[in-house]
């Protein structure tokens, strides 16, 4: 078959007719039946020559061109496609180096092998062109919700046909024990769409936080309008969930708001989620509010936070244990996921158990230190002595404010404290020295003896030792590994060392051995201050955005 032969207009309307039925740019077909001539001519004419084919988009004539390109005559290596600038001479006036000599060369006879071989860089073509076109469109609908028609089952992935393309919903993705048969509709979350070699994967979710608040945005106007925000969401998929929302203007309850008219917009999210019951939480900035609303029904009494572990005490009574942890430590879970925080749930008898033990520990410590009976041991405690230094270097006028402290007493409470603590700290350096620990460490400034000592058990022998430590191998953290909080223990963690003055007092030992300059601090410090300033006068809007981020 002979493209002269043929009729012309054939291939722009082949061309039409495919690109309509793939929903792909009409150009790209007939580019990849450019290709897939050029490389019919190929055969032809030989695989050396640079053949070039061109289909007029008004007539659909095809035009065959060879191309020769003019290249240094110490690159010449394919004297069918190249040539120097002394044999360009003959084709151009003024040859240059990259210049393209184009001469038109016959059609060629599309034999059967060739036609094929035409037929299969068309379709595969059009195959890439329809890839790139589901994964541009579908890439955009990442991270909200679209109906589609199951199409089948694989190994209990669910295959989801999604329009212009197929979605799968894998099995851990599917709600509970839900099950579908073929030509089911289902509603689905759009979780991630990739790029891969077989073509685009479009995964689907009914799981995720994010779907219940997107089925939530459809039924609740004033969260589509930005009136109320949905701040966080946490599921335990199928059975319940939490879901915390804020409203921006005060006329409006965010929690009626979402439960609608006698329950009716809750309702229609309750009946898409497989019957999940829901409970809608007013969020609050502080921390220990949200809690205590997030842990509803049950009554919380006290909040302990400590926010540099992420951690949080919450104290209920004995009757509401059951009803704070939930079956299966469910509640008390999806609070937890809720604020971002550990929770660890007392009643108060056990907390009430735990003070006991620390007035005795304390107490106890005090008597056997400062050589003192148990009433006045007790004494201390109550009024928030914790320590012996505490005792030895407050104000004279605070141990005075204590019914049936004296002067005298006082004064000798202190000096008692004081000779006490010389004791322990000259002990302390002994076992210290014992351990190998160098003078460098020892009178490095901000390390007590007992510090100098842990370090030193630690293998933390002098300044260069100290100055190699990592801030959270000296005062301690929290690591995320498989979705679980891990303590990691600080060497100084003991003695009430923060992340702050860990790192001041590693970066004042690299100064002081010569490996950080001094200057170069100073600038970090007046860069971080310009970028606190203007963080600042971005507003707390700008923050929230990038915190959210």
């Amino acid at each position: 078959m002979a493209i002269t032969s043929a009729n012309q207009l054939e291939l722009l309307q082949t061309a039409e007719a495919v690109a309509r039925e793939k929903m792909i740019d009409p150009d790209l077909v007939v580019q990849a039946m450019e290709e897939s001539l050029a490389r019919a001519a190929k055969s032809r004419y030989g695989a050396d020559m640079d053949i070039r084919v061109a289909i007029d988009r008004r007539t659909g004539r095809a035009t065959f061109t060879r191309v020769r390109t003019v290249v240094p005559d110490e690159e010449l290596e394919n004297h069918h496609a190249e040539l120097t600038v002394a044999q360009a001479k003959a084709h151009l006036d003024d040859p240059q180096i990259g210049d393209e000599i184009r001469d038109e060369v016959p059609p060629v006879e599309l034999g059967r092998i060739a036609a094929q071989s035409a037929k299969q860089v068309i379709l595969q073509k059009v195959r890439e062109a329809e890839r790139d076109r589901q994964y541009e469109e579908f890439r955009d609908r990442a991270g909200t919700i679209i109906n589609g028609v199951v199409k089948r089952e694989e190994y209990g992935n669910i295959i989801v046909d999604i329009g212009r393309g197929e979605g799968i919903l894998r099995r851990n993705e599917k709600i509970g024990r839900e099950s579908y048969r073929n030509g089911d509709r289902i509603r689905c979350y759009i979780k991630d769409v990739r790029r891969e070699a077989r073509g685009p994967q479009i995964f689907l979710s009914r799981t995720a936080p994010e779907f219940m608040a997107a089925l939530f945005k459809m039924e609740v106007p004033e969260i589509y309008d930005g009136i109320i925000e949905i701040k966080a969401v946490a599921r335990d998929p199928g059975s319940r969930a939490k879901i915390g929302v804020i409203s921006y203007d005060s006329g409006i309850d965010p929690v009626g708001a979402c439960v609608g008219m006698r329950g009716s917009r809750v309702q229609a999210v309750v009946n898409e989620l497989q019957g999940e019951k829901i409970d809608i939480i007013p969020w609050n900035e502080d921390q220990a509010t949200f809690l205590v609303n997030a842990l509803q029904p049950a009554e919380v009494s006290k909040v302990v936070i400590d926010e540099e572990a992420a951690k949080i005490e919450v104290v209920v009574p004995d009757d509401q244990l059951s009803l704070a942890i939930g079956r299966r430590g469910q509640n008390v879970r999806l609070a937890s996921q809720l604020t971002g925080l550990d929770i660890d749930i007392l009643t108060e008898a056990d907390e009430s158990a735990r003070r006991q033990a620390e007035f005795a520990e304390r107490s106890a410590l005090f008597m056997e230190a400062l050589d003192i009976d148990e009433m006045m041991a007790q004494l201390l405690v109550a009024e928030g002595f914790t320590s012996l230094e505490e005792v030895a270097y407050i104000e004279q006028d605070e141990l005075l404010a204590i019914d049936g402290f004296d002067e005298d007493t006082a004064e000798e409470l202190q000096a008692r404290a004081r000779d006490r603590l010389t004791a322990l700290n000259e002990a302390a350096l002994e076992r210290a020295r014992a351990l190998g620990a160098e003078d460098s460490l020892i009178a490095f400034e901000g390390l007590t003896p007992q510090m100098v000592e842990a370090l030193a058990r630690d293998d933390v022998k002098t300044l260069e030792d100290f100055a190699t430590c990592a801030d959270w191998e000296l005062a301690g953290g929290w690591t995320t590994v498989d979705g679980q909080r891990v303590k990691d223990d600080g060497v100084l963690e003991p003695f009430d060392v923060s992340l702050d003055e860990a790192q001041n007092m590693i970066m004042t030992a690299r100064v002081m051995l010569g490996w950080v300059d001094p200057d170069d601090l100073i600038a970090d410090e007046a860069a971080a201050g310009a970028d606190e300033e203007a963080d600042a006068a971005e507003g707390p809007e700008a923050q929230d955005d990038a915190a959210r981020v």
